[in-house]
């Protein structure tokens, strides 16, 4: 993508201007100097569907210095009243040397540069604001989740709960039941620290889930109704567009409305930021199936485990789960496809792991392989309430396969012993690591809707948490690369085949249906 920089802009009056370039939805775009120095200039355009901010830093001299900022109610809302911070009197803060963020902090999203490098793309960093746009008292915030679960949900209410009110002082707090569709036909329940004290001991979501029902002038209309003015939504790819939808419309009615995002997927997704809730858990949650596996294949003669975990077109469960295990054989992945048959296919591995070892294990993410899967079923391309493509079950399948080459080709018994976890790690709690994770996320929110921000999602960047438009965060996924040292690390564990012939192999097979890159 390229990057533009401006030195200076005309004068704008002091209503909202508005870009339309024909490409993508006409957004608004303000000049201001939130970031704290008049000289630092914002210009926020569409491009390409991306709400954007293109920045200079003319006082300093370096160029290339971006800032992809979030949008503000003082965007269309410039009469907004301030108030000080609570968090100044608050006694568990007293001992902190810097109570506030510095409104000029920005967090990179490239670390590793050279000496002549450009300054790159920054987001608006993270954490208590000097100033609030939101008086305490009359504060109405409303938390919803929706998707699948994802252990760490119920920490997460529970911090935003704890958050608002304990650190803000903030006492009427709903929880919208079922989803979107509870903004319309559900109803709330009240929330306080007492109510969720210990829910972050207990998997799943406190609140109830579902996916879709997303209809942005009921839910919006709900949100007005109940006078709600600050909304968390927890949620995967799919839930944070349609929380970038309730921001907008938001905008359009002029409503004083913060809407925040925690973006949730086990699958480890989520673009930009560094890692998503729930994985580390997910992870950890992986390792007893793979050990299961691995007792069961050992105790037997030709014994062969397959282990299907989550992963739906990201394999980066799959891949660390393997990598911290050492117990399995073969771990297969979306990014990285594989074929069975011929030199340097799955089954000569499989056959030569038996031979030398007895017993061999497969991990598999559920997303691997479904192209191939295809072939030898009659499947419509379905999609459920969310949006998602309906996956094939790859792991019964590559069971099947395995079982059948073995008893036609080599005339062979195997033993196998195939087990999805993937239910049972989606319910459980989330671990110590995880806990902590979710708190950072929750305040980190709280923080951001207090300031007056909204339409964003926050989530750590290289290290530091950050507000980051959710538009950014929703236009690509987050996948392994199988080109990077990280892969490199676990074909080195493993010693099993690359694929690389897969191309060469499928071609006549699948045509056009392999996909560009591979």
């Amino acid at each position: 993508m390229e990057i533009s920089t401006y030195s200076s802009f005309p004068a704008l009056p002091s209503s909202l201007c508005k870009l339309n370039t024909g490409k993508a939805p006409t957004l608004s775009f303000h000049l201001n100097s939130r970031f704290g120095d008049p000289n630092y200039h914002w210009k926020r355009f569409a491009l390409r569907g991306k709400c954007m901010i293109r920045a200079n830093a003319m006082t300093t001299g370096e160029g290339g210095f971006v800032l992809e900022d979030v949008p503000h109610l003082t965007d269309f809302l410039p009469d907004l009243p301030v108030y000080p911070n609570p968090l100044q009197n608050s006694p568990a803060y007293a001992i902190v040397k810097q109570n506030f963020v510095n409104p000029k902090d920005a967090v990179a999203q490239k670390i590793v540069v050279q000496k002549n490098s450009q300054r790159g793309v920054h987001f608006r960093r993270a954490g208590p604001q000097e100033k609030v746009y939101f008086n305490p008292d009359d504060v109405k915030a409303c938390i919803v989740t929706c998707g699948g679960l994802c252990p760490g949900i119920n920490t997460v209410i529970r911090e935003i709960v704890c958050g608002l009110n304990i650190m803000y002082g903030v006492n009427d707090i709903l929880g919208i039941q079922g989803g979107y569709r509870g903004f319309y036909s559900k109803n709330t329940i009240p929330l306080t620290p007492k109510v969720v004290n210990d829910i972050h001991k207990r998997g799943g979501t406190f609140l109830c889930t579902s996916r879709g029902g997303h209809d942005t002038m009921k839910i919006v209309d709900g949100i007005q109704d109940r006078d709600i003015n600050q909304v968390y939504i927890i949620g995967g790819d799919g839930t944070q567009k349609g929380a970038y939808a309730i921001y907008e419309e938001i905008e359009k009615r002029k409503l004083p409305v913060a809407v925040a995002g925690i973006p949730k997927t086990i699958d480890n997704d989520i673009a930009v930021i560094d890692r998503s809730f729930g994985f580390d858990t997910a992870v950890e949650e992986a390792q007893r199936a793979i050990n299961a596996a691995h007792v069961e294949v050992e105790s037997v003669e030709n014994g062969v485990g397959i282990v299907k975990l989550m992963g739906r077109y990201s394999g980066f469960i799959a891949m660390y789960a393997t990598l911290a295990s050492r117990d399995v054989d073969c771990c297969l992945i979306p990014e990285c496809p594989f074929y069975l048959e011929g030199e340097g296919g799955l089954f000569e591995f499989v056959e030569q792991r038996i031979k030398e070892n007895g017993h061999i294990v497969i991990v598999l993410a559920e997303g691997a392989g479904q192209e191939y899967v295809a072939q030898s079923m009659s499947h419509m391309d379905k999609k459920d309430a969310s949006g998602n493509r309906l996956l094939l079950d790859v792991g019964l399948w590559l069971s099947q396969k395995v079982k059948d080459h073995f008893s036609k080709s080599q005339k062979t018994a195997i033993n196998m012993k195939y087990i999805d976890p993937t239910y049972m790690i989606r319910a459980i709690p989330s671990n110590a690591s995880d806990n902590i994770y979710c708190t950072l996320l929750a305040h980190s929110a709280v923080h951001g809707a207090m300031a007056g921000y909204t339409g964003f999602t926050v989530g750590p960047v290289n290290g530091r948490h950050a507000y980051i438009p959710i538009a950014r965060v929703t236009e690509t996924q987050n996948t392994v690369r199988v080109t990077d040292r990280m892969w490199a690390r676990l074909l080195a564990s493993t010693n099993q085949p690359s694929f690389l012939r897969y191309k060469e192999v499928m071609q006549p097979i699948v045509g056009e249906e392999i996909r560009e890159g591979y």
